[in-house]
């Protein structure tokens, strides 16, 4: 077909297949993305602790001290077996370097199995325990600030619990949300609940507590017969070399000696005192801080007596020396379930669990936009079909503009609103919005006849009215007011 008064043939109208097929969404992506490798309990651990070899070794932070503590023990005890031991063994027994070495050894294994170990750390409690318990012991705060209604008192942040005749007080901790077990306490420093806290020993870099406790005694107990077996010995030696070449040719012989003697003389009294003090304890199934606090006497018939000791100091050494030691509680070193939300380190003061619901939401509100256009699209699929083009035979009618020109493609899913139609806006109410969808609604089916053709694709013959032109471009107008109204409710609801 050639136009009218045209010179060259007319190019036919190419229009491109809508695809009712829904477009990736931002979440998605167009290349399979590798599963990242699950994480373990110990890498999102709330507490202030430090964790090597995959979570087998636990410390606390501050470590500054241990180090010193495992300096001056390899240091003393080197220059005694490098300095002293060979002359010991020559001019006395070679018995001296072995009792030495077990001592030594000994001495290094109980130092790093309490420093490594868990010392007893209590779970923190999941959010859906936080917050029956937040129900169970209601809100303080209120009614502190006079906010609550008159006459409502809501229970104390404590329990009572009867332990061999004897009332025991649970505490609250706001940090973890539980109610701490009986002798629990939570420790400042590394920012957990620990079971049968005794204290924070910076000296062996980690809390002593339940599972760590008989360890922390072996060491200091051991230490303490090193000390004076190095200290006993070297002046020993100084001794045996005075008496061959005087003593100042003796200290110029031998002066790592010196150096051994110094370390071990003031280290000595702190050493023994320690061990005396933690036996004491131990005989009477205490812990320090229960002994600081002077919660328990040791006699039996005070109305404080303490009811964890067994009566009997025999027993009560077993018990703390020689009993089972309970798993750990925290499972560091397992998987952290997907559908299973931890407790994240507190910020400001606020514990937060797990991640947010964010991503979720976001792939919701995708989808919903998705379904939409897909409606959207099917619904205008009617009108986009092929017609033959118009001749140029045909005069333009008045109040519309003359179509002489090929027609351009369609842009796809974003049809143009005549200028007559008013601006939208994100302002536009729901009351709008409703109207205007079921208008749409009542010309998704439409019959061949019915249906009008694109601009530059009317029959010939077919009359031209400025009504159907109208009626074409409402339709597109619709399609757009309504999409455009629905990703609007979606950030609405999200927000």
């Amino acid at each position: 077909m050639t136009p009218g008064g045209g010179s060259g043939p007319m190019k036919d109208c190419e229009y491109s297949q809508i695809s009712t097929h829904s477009s990736l969404s931002p979440m998605e992506s167009p290349h399979k993305k590798k599963k990242a490798a699950p994480k373990r309990k110990w890498e999102v651990f709330p507490g202030r602790n430090k964790f090597f070899c995959n979570g087998r070794i636990m410390m606390a932070r501050q470590t500054g001290v241990f180090y010193l503590t495992l300096v001056l023990i390899l240091v003393t005890s080197g220059l005694f077996f490098a300095f002293d031991c060979p002359y010991l063994s020559e001019k006395i027994t070679p018995a001296i370097p072995a009792v030495g070495g077990i001592l030594f050894f000994f001495v290094m294994g109980t130092l790093l199995r309490t420093s490594f170990s868990d010392p007893g750390v209590l779970p923190r409690a999941t959010p859906d325990e936080a917050a029956d318990l937040e129900r169970q012991i209601g809100n303080t705060e209120d009614i502190a600030n006079g906010s609550s209604s008159g006459g409502y008192r809501p229970p104390p942040r404590t329990k009572e619990v009867i332990i061999n005749g004897q009332t025991v007080k649970l505490k609250y901790c706001f940090t973890c949300k539980i109610f701490r077990p009986p002798r629990a306490s939570h420790c400042s420093l590394c920012d957990n609940c620990v079971e049968r806290f005794d204290h924070h020993c910076p000296w062996v870099g980690n809390c002593v507590g339940k599972r760590n406790y008989r360890f922390f005694y072996m060491f200091i107990l051991s230490l303490s017969f090193l000390t004076v077996f190095i200290f006993a010995f070297v002046i020993t030696h100084v001794i045996l070399r005075s008496q061959q070449a005087g003593f100042l040719n003796a200290l110029k012989d031998s002066p790592a000696s010196v150096l051994e003697a110094v370390v071990c003389f003031f280290s000595v009294w702190s050493i023994v005192g320690l061990s005396g003090f933690h036996t004491y304890l131990i005989s009477s199934n205490q812990t320090t801080n229960e002994d600081i606090k002077g919660s328990w006497s040791n006699k039996r018939g005070k109305e404080n007596y303490n009811p964890y000791s067994y009566g009997n100091i025999f027993t009560n050494c077993c018990a703390a020396l020689c009993g089972p030691i309970s798993p750990s509680l925290i499972d560091r070193r397992g998987f952290i379930q997907p559908d299973t939300p931890q407790p994240a380190v507190p910020s400001n003061g606020i514990t937060m669990y797990g991640a947010t619901q964010s991503q979720s939401n976001m792939c919701d509100q995708d989808q919903c936009i998705q379904s939409t256009k897909f409606v959207l699209q099917a619904a205008a699929t009617p009108l986009l079909q092929s017609e033959p083009s118009i001749t140029s035979e045909e005069l333009p009618l008045p109040g519309k503009t003359t179509i002489g020109a090929p027609c351009a493609t369609l842009t796809l899913g974003q049809p143009t609103p005549p200028s007559s139609m008013p601006n939208l806006t994100s302002e536009t109410g729901l009351t709008d919005m409703i109207p205007l969808k079921e208008e749409h609604e009542g010309h998704q089916f439409l019959t061949p006849e019915e249906a009008p053709s694109p601009p530059g694709m009317l029959p010939a013959g077919s009359p031209i009215t400025h009504s159907h032109t109208m009626h074409v471009l409402s339709l597109a107008s619709q399609d757009s007011l309504h999409e455009d109204s629905v990703r609007g409710l979606v950030k609405l609801s999200s927000v």
